[in-house]
This record gives structure tokens, C-alpha cells and sequence, in this order.
């Protein structure tokens, strides 16, 4: 009952991500560098990072401190490298540098062991729960971030200041499943926003196991990885928890920011422009899944350029489905037909397509 995102940079670690996404593991493309991961601020229960060659102490801490923006107040992260069991010249300079760093932080070590048989060590360190320590260090160093206006890590540097810890965050998650349906903590506290949220889990409830998994001819057998790329609260993947697919997704950056909400839950996924490209390898989900994403794209996109990145994203013999006006419908009905897809509408409101094998002949497009 752990659903764990992988990520890795494209050339640093080759097709490792790849590799993952070929063996249904969720994964995606991602880097610890110069710009924040598109993810929202205190969501991550657990971060783990074994024999990554990342300098956490580099560039006055950024990449330790981004880390601690992403970590839950009482989230855990798991270390195992060299510069933790070993002590010689290059690895002890590297240790000492990590303990000051994480202690300017607040975090705690939880523990510090060594497994016998490999010779191999591990550390883990704890983020407090609320804002107390950071008050009491004897220098402001990391300060302490000002409020920002959208919690939304597109194209945003990476800041050296820690992320202020919410009131409350002392709460833990409901424990799973029951952590899919509950209130996700950093809901507003709002009746009316609350039925809303309870009344969007159900209508997703409903229509998947009642259109989606028996009236739209797909079949969901040859289903793993599932992308929806205008997740909202996050309900679809809610909805298809009990099948064997897990679900990544995908909040707008031009829609409602609902990301946190998502992870609240115990679900994944990141923010994303779709006038660009997804940071994904090409053929390597199973079905893509998308509400008005046509036809809410902001001016500056195409429509063909985001069908096109659809079609690379999808393996052959994968599937989309979306849902869109009647007119929206046919017109990217048409495109997908163009690039060999087999397409049928249902009610006029559902397209389902589906990517073939087909080749060029000769080095030119049969139509």
C-alpha cells in the first residue's frame, strides 16, 4: 500500500526511467539542478536517495533544502551513500557538511545503521513539525521563505530558504485506504468546499464503474500505466484504485491548483504545461485520460501539437480517452484518425482511440 514515484535525469542515468515505466512503475524525468520539481510544497511522506550523486551541500544547500520544501513536517528522508559509513578524506568532509546542513534545518536523526552484510549504511532524518525550531536557531541561516502567492514550482529557481511549515501539520494522513476518501488536510475547511470535494469522489466513482470500465470498449486488461492529464481533485484515480493501474496526475498549470489535494490522498502526480511536451520518454503509458483539456488550452497552444504529443506519449496498442463538447470531439477525432488511430464517439460526449501498428511503407505516409 506504498506508491512510490521514481525520477532521474535523462542523461546522467541513461533509460533508467525508461526501464521503470516499461515495468509499470511510476516514474518520470526530473533533476535536482537549477529549477524547483514540479511538485507542491510539504507532500511527500518518505524521500529516499541511495547512491544518487547529488551534492546536498552544494550551491549554499539548495538541493537539501528544495528536498525539505517537497518532505511532509514529520516526513522522513532515507541517505545511503558512501559519505555515510565511510570515513576517509573525501567522504568525511562531505558528512561533516551534511550534519550542519540538516541541523541549520531542524532536522532530526532518527537513525544511523549500518547493514552487516553488505557494509552498506543508511541514515535517516526527520522534518519537524512546526515552525518552533527554526525560531529558536541562534542564526536565521536558511531564513525562512515569505509567503508566496500560488503554490505552483513551474519554472521557479531554486530558493535557499525553508518552506514555511502550515499550521496543523502535526495531523498525519488517515491511514490507507481510508486516506483515499477523507478530507484531504489542506482542503479548506469549508462545508461547501468539502461537499464538493465528497461529491466530486462520487461522481467519479460512478461514472468509471458504470461507463468507463464496461461501456467504452476498452480493454482495461492490457491497462498499467494511466495518465490524467487534468486530474482536478484527483478523482478518476481514486476511482480505478482497486484495478492494477496506477494513475499519474496531472494538474494544468493554468487550471485550479489541486496538486496538494491529490497527494493528501495518497495519489502522485506533478504540474505540467501542455503547450509543451511531457517529461516522459516516447510509448510509455498504456491510456491517457483527459475532461475539456481541447478545449480549455490556453491560446498559445495547439491543438495538433498536443494531439501530436499524445500520440508519442502512447504506446502502440494504448489507449486515450477524453471527454470533450460534440464539436470538439470530431475535429480532434479527425487529427488522431490522420495519425492511424482507430476512433469511435459515444453519445456524442466520449472519444476513445485507439494508437495502431502501423509503419511507413517506402518512407511515405499511407493515409
Amino acid at each position: 500500500n506504498v506508491l512510490t514515484m521514481s525520477f532521474a535525469p535523462k542523461d546522467e542515468h541513461e533509460a533508467q526511467i525508461q526501464f521503470a515505466l516499461e515495468r509499470g512503475i511510476p516514474a518520470t524525468l526530473s533533476v535536482i539542478g537549477t529549477q524547483q520539481l514540479t511538485f507542491p510544497d510539504n507532500v511527500y511522506d518518505l524521500i529516499h536517495c541511495a547512491r544518487c550523486r547529488v551534492h546536498w551541500d552544494g550551491d549554499g544547500g539548495r538541493p537539501l533544502i528544495e528536498l525539505n520544501r517537497i518532505l511532509r513536517p514529520g516526513g522522513f528522508f532515507i541517505w545511503s551513500a558512501t559519505p555515510v559509513y565511510l570515513k576517509n578524506e573525501r567522504d568525511t568532509p562531505v558528512w561533516n557538511a551534511m550534519v550542519a546542513l540538516t541541523k541549520s534545518m531542524c532536522w532530526k536523526v532518527v537513525a544511523k545503521t549500518m547493514v552487516s552484510q553488505s557494509g552498506v549504511g543508511l541514515v535517516v532524518y526527520q522534518k519537524p513539525v512546526s515552525s518552533s525550531c527554526y525560531k529558536e536557531r541562534q542564526q536565521n541561516d536558511p531564513p525562512i521563505c515569505k509567503e508566496m502567492s500560488r503554490n505552483v514550482s513551474w519554472y521557479t529557481p531554486l530558493r535557499r530558504c525553508l518552506t514555511q511549515i502550515p499550521a496543523g501539520a502535526s495531523s498525519w494522513p488517515p491511514l490507507w485506504p481510508s486516506r483515499l476518501t477523507a478530507r484531504p488536510l489542506s482542503l479548506p475547511s469549508v462545508p461547501l468546499v468539502e461537499q464538493m470535494f465528497h461529491n466530486d469522489t462520487k461522481h467519479w466513482a460512478d461514472l468509471v464503474s458504470k461507463v468507463y470500465l464496461h461501456g467504452l470498449g476498452i480493454n482495461w486488461t492490457t491497462v498499467r500505466n494511466v495518465m490524467d492529464m487534468t486530474a482536478g481533485h484527483g478523482g478518476f484515480a481514486a476511482a480505478l484504485i482497486n484495478l492494477p493501474v496506477w494513475v499519474m496526475n496531472v494538474v494544468p498549470i493554468h487550471e485550479p491548483d489541486t496538486l496538494t489535494f491529490i497527494f493528501d490522498r495518497g495519489l502522485i502526480g506533478v504540474y505540467h504545461d501542455w503547450c509543451e511536451s511531457f517529461n516522459t520518454y516516447p510509448r510509455t503509458y498504456d491510456l491517457l485520460h483527459s475532461v475539456f483539456l481541447f478545449s480549455n488550452l490556453p491560446e498559445r497552444c495547439n491543438v495538433i501539437d498536443l494531439a501530436v504529443e499524445m500520440d508519442r506519449v502512447v504506446r502502440p496498442g494504448g489507449w486515450i480517452l477524453v471527454q470533450e463538447s460534440k464539436e470538439m470531439i470530431r475535429k480532434i477525432g479527425a487529427i488522431f484518425r490522420s495519425l492511424q488511430w482507430s476512433v469511435n464517439f459515444y453519445n456524442d460526449r466520449y472519444m476513445v482511440g485507439k494508437k495502431s501498428f502501423w509503419r511507413p511503407n517506402g518512407g511515405e505516409i499511407q493515409r
